[in-house]
């Protein structure tokens, strides 16, 4: 029997990587930005056992999401795709942070459409920081529709050109998206739903810690489990939604957080 095919956007990187690890036994497909990083995962996968191939996307363009696509397609039967491809507010740059969170995450649900079938299930990243902006229509129209000329620009009057507040603000996007599209891939017999990490110890979480000790102790003591989360956490979750165990899971995000979201929202 044939391997069944995973695609990873962001599998050059922390997540991306421990994803892959925990897929063993699929046949990985690895994007990220550059073919540097993608020859790197590939090789490092492929030394380690795995069934890997590897091609770089820009994922903030279509015609190149769709070459990406068609590339998934020829690698055998489709299972799903974990799309955990992302920037975060540190790229000091709202318009970027737009552009590769929420913008290629429409562009990656309208193109993988055409894959969607019985059994397959789509898994998009959305963060513990998308809950924490209300509610509102005055954005989430825009947030909705990324796409659509003006949606930016709906949006930056909100963020105040924060890179940080942008990215919250994305992630909420990615979470309404999708809500948005669980009937319209549920007519195809596919699910989606969103991931949505807390303090997960990969390099940029790292760096945060030495940089804003207090910070980030002051979210260790409001996190129930009482701990920081690891890669392994939010990759364990998704190779269960991926599952066909979780068979009965889309429209949904499920918050990999030690609970701490529960205590910032009381």
């Amino acid at each position: 029997m044939s391997k069944e095919t995973v695609l990873i956007t962001g599998g050059a990187g922390g997540l991306g990587t421990s994803c892959a690890h925990a897929l063993k036994g699929h046949r990985l497909v690895i994007t990220d930005y550059a073919q540097g990083p993608v020859d790197r995962a590939v090789a490092d996968l492929k030394a380690k056992g795995f069934d890997a191939v590897g091609m770089a996307c820009d994922i903030t363009d279509a015609a190149a999401v769709r070459k990406l696509k068609d590339f998934t397609a020829q690698q055998g039967t489709f299972k799903g795709l974990v799309h955990t491809a992302g920037v975060s507010g540190t790229v000091g740059d709202p318009r970027k942070v737009f552009d590769i969170n929420l913008a290629a995450t429409a562009i990656i649900v309208d193109e993988f459409l055409e894959l969607a079938g019985p059994g397959t299930a789509f898994v998009l990243f959305g963060s513990m920081m998308g809950h924490t902006v209300p509610p509102d229509p005055r954005y989430d129209t825009a947030l909705r529709d990324p796409l659509k000329e003006g949606a930016y620009a709906v949006i930056e009057p909100f963020v105040q050109g924060n890179a940080d507040t942008m990215y919250n603000f994305t992630k909420r996007g990615v979470l309404l998206i999708c809500k948005d599209n669980a009937m319209r891939y549920g007519k195809r017999g596919a699910r989606v739903v969103t991931v949505s990490p807390g303090v997960i110890m990969t390099a940029m979480a790292k760096k945060a810690l030495e940089e804003h000790p207090a910070v980030m102790k002051q979210t260790l003591d409001m996190t129930p489990v009482g701990r920081y989360g690891q890669p392994e956490d939010v990759a364990n979750a998704v190779k269960f939604l991926l599952s066909a165990e979780a068979g009965f899971i889309t429209g949904t995000d499920v918050a990999v957080d030690g609970g701490v979201l529960s205590q910032i929202l009381k």
